[in-house]
């Protein structure tokens, strides 16, 4: 959830920098949207210069018709979230299994977690494409939250 919270706010804030450098591009792609809703284009147009004239109600728009998101709703669903997270955990659970096919006792359990952490790693550093953040902060973060023991 919180990565995808991460990529949501970093949508937002290109879409706000958007708005910024080039005005006219965004009116006229919240024009071309209302368009395809069915409104007439001179409508659309005047439509989407009336959003247009005020930054945040602007952002709340673009955010919502051109991105599909809800600037205020950034959590997610919670179906959405157990279903991803189901499989996620799913096919996560056959890294740290994996080194029991070849090895046992203490070998096999220092493997498995060598394999975890370099696992959650990968998972942190994969995330970071959608999010931008660091892929060491990131990384470091999922190897931390995975590799922690229940409270």
């Amino acid at each position: 959830m919180q990565s995808s919270r991460e990529l949501y706010e970093k949508q937002i804030r290109t879409e706000k920098a958007e708005i910024a450098a080039n005005p006219a591009e965004e009116i006229e792609e919240l024009s071309l949207i209302y368009q395809a809703r069915g409104l007439d284009e001179k409508v659309a147009r005047q439509l989407a210069q009336q959003i247009m004239s005020n930054e945040e109600t602007a952002l709340e728009a673009l955010s919502r018709d051109e991105l599909g998101i809800d600037p205020k709703e950034l959590g997610g669903s919670a179906r959405e979230a157990a279903i991803t997270s189901f499989f996620l955990f799913a096919m996560g659970a056959i890294i740290p299994v994996f080194p029991f096919i070849f090895l046992s006792g203490t070998p096999a359990v220092i493997v498995s977690l060598a394999c975890s952490a370099v696992g959650l790693f990968l998972i942190g550093a994969i995330i970071t494409l959608f999010t931008g953040r660091s892929v060491l902060y990131s990384g470091t973060r999922q190897v931390l939250f995975g590799l922690a023991p229940p409270p």
